[in-house]
């Protein structure tokens, strides 16, 4: 690992100007490609204090051994001589994005004498003029079967045409009508042209016209009763408009337009495009790439725009990008691309109407893309397979963590304190045995002492179901607690150390647990909230089987937290690591300093998906108790009050806090309403203690209990 300090230019010698500048490792091999307004400035930013960059940006600068520049005029060429490196050195550490596919085109050769209609995929070929991509062959031939009955252009490959002209004899589509046999002088070579002209317009958007034309001819037709002319222009117009159909009108008013979406976390990120030409969707593409650069999602939409036009010229650049983000220098890109096209060209983020509504369209087909290519990264047996290897070997574990373990706290602002569960087996989620939990053992907002009561909690309930099979010697009988009034006695788990709190655990019945190699039978299985027996279906039970390893949110005072749990309980055959995730760093009990995986690890990835799963069902059940908690109101208890009289009360009165403050006498002015049920709804109010009153934070307005605004 390179000092950058050893490689770090002199004071001065960088100049202050546009320019492109290049990191190399000590192989003399590019690693990094970047641009910058000033040179001095913004190589500056890399030879910071280690510990204050980013960390992917201190694995790029201790990895190189040099630095070199050049300098250019204006930003534009800046970002030119940007894209011709990044394609030439193909940097280790650049945003490259990858298709993950290899879409098809619909090409028309117009190089050739007799211009041929076909599919094309890979590199553009000079004089092909290109249509699409698409995301499927199949659709681009459905599209050319549909217009070959009004545009009769060539579609055979060389061999077939050469074979036509020497025995005189045109092919099936010859004979039908769908080709104009070009092949044997059927159709000169300027007239086939034309008709290869007129296909490429068509498709490239200008179809009201021609169509308009074609109903002209056909109303001209059967005004000369040439009916059957007539016939064949109303068919090859209802051809026309079948294939027109297969590109849905998503923007109004006709606009040519490239519509760029991105979906990204904190490892991968998809970029899908729309290609709208006349107003239709008339190709659509994607890409997926690694985040091997501290990069935000304006530097990956500039990446995608390199990718995108950097090869491309004329009308293959549109005249208007929509993007999500506008690069940070926006200026320079939209000039650069409007050198390519040739005329101007926006760049900007739509704001209303259908071009947001499509911008969403987009954004969603970029996430489905990027949850797409993880779910077949983690379906892959031999990847599944290395990253538990990978995470073996970084945390020094005995064997493979066959089933991991993984808790998250949420909560809002200290409130609705709950925490998740989830497991995974071999490098798959088991969704079966997910478990949520809500914090029992303290009020308030407390993320360490949450977690131990979490990992105390579940691993008490295994240590419950090791001593029903007999696999643990019993332990003492724990101390009885009894809680508020209306609940029964509850286990409490006594907790050594700073953390102590009382925890609360229901009491579980006999369980059926199945041993090594055979099924323990037991006694019959008890519900857990109203303790009847249930039938035992043969089947593992909760918090039946221990993981290999355990891995909880945050860095150290939650592992710390987790692994004081553990010890406390006596169990030590479990292995414990975090996750934080701002710098996606492995954190294990006891070590000053995080194990930090290579970017590319498999292992890395498995246990950022792991725990952002946790993170998500986590703060799913808390918003769902939050949403309950909101729903809930001091009538509700009311007895003899139902939902009518409720909301005649609520609509007399306007709001729970005026009905708070009304009389007995004035209640009853409610229709329905008798004394004895005033009184007891006075009462009601009166025991609730009011909360504290909540804000619109969309307009900051106070609201009301019933759920409106003051407006006082």
């Amino acid at each position: 690992m390179a000092d950058p300090s050893s490689y770090r230019p002199k004071p001065g010698q960088i100049p202050d100007s546009p320019g492109v500048y290049k990191f190399r490792d000590e192989h003399r091999r590019v690693i990094y490609v970047g641009k910058a307004k000033s040179l001095r400035q913004r190589l500056a930013n890399y030879f910071q204090d280690l510990t204050s960059l980013h960390p992917r940006t201190r694995s790029m600068v201790t990895t190189a051994a040099s630095v070199e520049w050049t300098v250019v005029s204006t930003e534009v060429e800046a970002l030119q001589l940007e894209y011709s490196w990044i394609k030439e050195y193909d940097p280790r550490f650049n945003v490259k994005y990858r298709d993950d596919k290899s879409y098809p085109s619909l090409a028309v050769t117009l190089n050739e004498e007799f211009p041929r209609v076909q599919v094309m995929r890979g590199a553009k070929k000079k004089g092909v003029r290109y249509f699409g991509p698409y995301g499927h062959a199949w659709a681009i031939r459905e599209t050319v079967d549909l217009m070959l009955r009004v545009f009769p252009v060539r579609t055979c490959s060389a061999g077939v045409f050469k074979n036509a002209a020497r025995t005189g004899r045109p092919c099936l589509l010859g004979y039908i009508g769908k080709c104009s046999a070009p092949c044997v002088g059927r159709v000169t070579a300027e007239e086939h042209r034309e008709l290869a002209e007129e296909f490429c317009d068509f498709m490239a958007g200008r179809t009201g016209a021609y169509i308009r034309r074609l109903e002209q001819r056909m109303t001209e037709a059967a005004e000369d009763m040439e009916y059957e002319k007539a016939a064949r222009l109303r068919d090859d117009i209802g051809a026309l408009r079948r294939a027109m159909e297969k590109n849905a009108v998503v923007l109004a008013d006709a606009t040519d337009a490239d519509v760029v979406a991105v979906a990204e976390d904190e490892l991968e990120a998809a970029v899908q495009i729309f290609h709208v030409r006349g107003g239709r969707v008339r190709g659509q593409r994607g890409w997926v790439t690694d985040k091997v650069e501290a990069v935000d999602t304006a530097g990956l939409v500039e990446h995608a725009l390199q990718q995108l036009y950097g090869e491309e010229s004329g009308d293959a650049v549109p005249k208007e990008v929509l993007v999500p983000a506008l690069p940070e220098d926006t200026d320079a890109v939209a000039q650069w691309l409007s050198g390519r096209r040739g005329s101007q060209v926006s760049l900007r983020i739509p704001q209303r109407g259908d071009k947001k509504d499509l911008m969403a369209t987009v954004g969603r087909n970029a996430q489905q893309a990027l949850v797409l290519h993880k779910t077949k990264r983690a379906s892959d047996l031999t990847t599944r397979s290395r990253a538990l290897e990978e995470i073996t070997e970084a945390l020094g574990l005995d064997s493979a963590p066959l089933r991991i373990e993984c808790f998250d706290i949420s909560h809002l602002q200290g409130d609705d304190v709950v925490a998740s569960m989830v497991v995974f087996e071999d490098g798959l989620a088991r969704k079966s045995e997910y478990r949520r939990f809500q914090i029992k053992g303290f009020e308030g907002q407390d993320d360490v002492r949450s977690m131990h009561e979490v990992i105390t909690r579940r691993f008490r309930r295994y240590l419950q179901e090791k001593e029903k099979t007999g696999e643990w010697p019993e332990q003492p009988e724990p101390e009885t607690v009894v809680g508020p009034p209306g609940d029964s006695p509850e286990e409490s788990l006594p907790l050594a150390g700073p953390l102590a709190v009382p925890l609360v655990i229901p009491p579980a019945g006999p369980l059926t647990v199945p041993a090594a190699g055979a099924t323990a039978v037991a006694g019959p299985a008890v519900a857990a909230r109203t303790g009847t027996p249930v039938e035992d279906d043969g089947g593992p039970k909760r918090f039946a089987y221990p993981p290999q390893l355990v891995v909880v949110d945050g860095g150290q005072p939650q592992v710390a937290a987790a692994k004081r749990a553990l010890d406390a309980l006596g169990i030590d055959d479990v292995a414990v690591c975090g996750l934080a995730k701002r710098l996606e760093e492995v954190w294990l009990p006891e070590d000053d300093d995080p194990v930090v995986l290579p970017r590319s690890s498999e292992g890395l990835y498995l246990l950022q998906r792991v725990r952002d799963e946790a993170h998500r069902f986590a703060i799913t059940y808390q918003r769902a108790k939050r949403a309950k908690r909101i729903r809930t109101s001091p009538l509700d208890d009311v007895p003899g009050l139902g939902e009518s009289r409720k909301q005649a009360l609520i609509k007399h009165f306007g709001s729970v806090k005026r009905l708070r403050q009304a009389t007995i006498e004035q209640i009853c002015e409610v229709p329905g309403l008798g004394r004895k049920t005033a009184e007891s709804v006075v009462v009601a109010l009166a025991e609730a203690a009011p909360a504290a009153p909540a804000v619109n934070t969309a307009t900051g307005e106070i609201m009301e209990d019933n759920g409106g605004s003051t407006h006082d």
